[in-house]
């Protein structure tokens, strides 16, 4: 326009009203890296925490960007949408799975799931004795929760006395702290294996085998106390009349 119409800067912006400081203006872009970076690494270390608690922090560590700059590369990274933490275990020692020589030294725990004619899901909790592989209780239903857990305990402590340690995986019911609370509570040592290596608990993983291929995979279910009663024939056959051959092809009870 200024070249076409043979205009100055000032009779071109009086004319449109448009300031000459607008007309100079020309946007500097910012290298926002630097700031990117120090955000993703205190976000990924400390994963809770919101927006001012990030602005102070890099504060204390020296970094001096204003708060609204701050802000903009914040939303940019969308670390302004409220995130899901997921609950992080604590780091599992590998224990040695070592065969006890006493009943009551080691029991294991374990979950299953399968589901009824109709589709409803259920779960099954399995509890061994590792010294003869005795099956000690088969709880069934729809939702089994850590209170339900330690309520099939308690009942099993009553009926055969309190064991050194059990041995779990990191399912939610056993990383629970109602749990952990009764086990310190009475002196029991909670083992966990590590994630994802399930044959560091293969007591446990062996009688789940047993009992999915020569119960749940070869009958359908149409109701709870169906499978309840299954449950009850199968374990009563498994300590004692089912050979096994970890035990010199004698049943658990007989080996005892």
């Amino acid at each position: 326009m200024l070249v076409k119409e043979k205009l100055s800067e000032r009779q071109a912006c009086k004319l449109v009203g448009m300031p000459r400081s607008a007309f100079r203006y020309k946007k500097v872009l910012k290298d926002d890296h630097a700031l990117m970076n120090a955000l993703e690494d205190l976000v990924k270390k400390h994963p809770t925490i919101g927006f001012w608690k990030c602005y102070h922090r890099l504060r204390r560590k020296g970094h001096i960007w204003n708060h609204k700059r701050l802000y903009r590369v914040y939303k940019l990274l969308k670390l302004n949408i409220r995130r899901k933490i997921k609950r992080r275990l604590p780091e599992r020692v590998k224990q040695p799975l070592i065969v006890p020589d006493a009943l009551n030294q080691s029991w294991s725990m374990d979950f299953m799931s399968d589901s009824l004619v109709d589709g409803r899901r259920f779960r099954l909790l399995n509890i061994i004795d590792d010294y003869n592989r005795e099956s000690l209780w088969i709880e069934v239903d729809t939702s089994l929760p850590s209170l339900r857990v330690i309520r099939v305990l308690d009942r099993l402590l009553e009926m055969r006395g309190k064991p050194q340690r059990i041995r779990v995986d990191n399912g939610p019911e056993f990383i629970s702290d109602k749990l952990q609370l009764w086990c310190e509570d009475r002196h029991i040592q909670l083992l966990y294996i590590q994630p994802g290596k399930p044959v560091q608990n293969a007591f446990i993983e062996r009688n789940n085998g047993s009992l999915r291929r020569e119960l749940l995979d070869a009958y359908h279910f149409f109701t709870l106390q169906e499978v309840r009663l299954m449950a009850e024939e199968w374990q009563q056959d498994y300590n004692c009349s089912r050979p096994h051959q970890a035990l010199g092809f004698v049943p658990p009870l007989e080996y005892v």
